[in-house]
């Protein structure tokens, strides 16, 4: 069947979508306790000098198969609560759901799976979104070290090799240095899709670093590495919310985190607004409800 230009260029959309709502899952290259802590040492200056207001690094890269982001922050708190959170199938899903496209996710912990439902940037029915499967596997675990690795093997379109990577040490007794990696690979008609997207609703939209200055203003990167820093800091906000909200009542700690990442993406509004708090919490609560169900 052939499609109207018409036809194709709906399509396209949808399918534009559909890889931004899938393209925010990782990793690079593994390392261990002290090679991560020497990744703090070389990145000193830009933990104290950078334009988050906290000690945060963001870096993304593209090759002509491959698209990776790496973020590295420090959060005050200690490495064994860290842990216990980030190593632990059953937190995942509340982390994960923060994502504003993210609309369900729940583990399997016999199998060690976490399986998600990414769709739109607004409420609609788990149906309509794009399943996508996550092995988990917690690589090492110990007194001064953490490494969790999240594999999925297809995406969306011609996108594949999905991985995500989060790394942990203790820098003192009350912070701990985090590393967060996602990766995937990408092909033709991933190609195709993201070109339809930055050339309508993604004509706008802008990443975290800078790639000169115009009329006194920073210019931002844009296009695929501005998608992929905005789902970098994104996921990275949401371990944050979830790391602080640990510490209030059960009962309370699913609004703190909804609430608590919204205004930290707030605080970044030129790259990650876009809805405003209410309309997040209402979808974000009944979704919350959708996957306890």
């Amino acid at each position: 069947m052939t499609r109207s230009p018409i036809g194709l260029t709906r399509w396209w959309k949808q399918a534009a979508w559909l890889l931004v709502a899938a393209g925010a899952m990782a990793t690079a290259t593994a390392q261990d306790a002290g090679a991560l802590r020497s990744s703090y040492a070389a990145l000193h200056d830009r933990f104290e000098t950078n334009a988050f207001g906290r000690p945060l690094v963001l870096d993304s890269t593209q090759t002509s198969a491959d698209l990776k982001g790496d973020v590295h922050a420090v959060v005050e708190h200690p490495f064994a609560a860290v842990e216990q959170s980030l190593g632990s199938i059953d937190h995942w899903c509340d982390i994960l759901i923060l994502h504003l496209n993210v609309k369900r996710c729940r583990f399997d912990n016999a199998k060690k799976m976490l399986n998600l439902s990414v769709g739109r940037k607004f409420d609609q029915p788990v149906e309509d979104a794009y399943a996508l499967q996550f092995g988990f596997r917690v690589v090492v675990a110990t007194a001064d070290y953490l490494q969790v690795q999240l594999n999925a093997e297809e995406g969306p379109l011609s996108t594949k090799n999905y991985r995500i990577l989060v790394e942990a040490v203790p820098l003192d007794a009350k912070r701990t240095l985090i590393h967060m990696s996602y990766a995937y690979g990408y092909g033709f008609a991933a190609r195709l899709a993201m070109q339809t997207y930055f050339a309508t609703i993604g004509r706008d939209k802008v990443g975290f670093s800078v790639t000169g200055q115009k009329n006194g203003k920073p210019v931002y990167i844009d296009g695929v590495l501005g998608l992929l820093e905005r789902n970098t800091m994104r996921y990275y906000l949401a371990i944050d919310a979830f790391l602080g909200a640990t510490g209030v009542p059960a009962a309370d700690q699913a609004e703190k985190r909804i609430r608590d990442w919204y205004a930290s993406t707030d605080r970044y509004a030129t790259q990650l607004h876009e809805m405003d708090q209410a309309e997040y919490l209402e979808m974000k609560r009944k979704e919350i409800r959708r996957q306890q169900n």
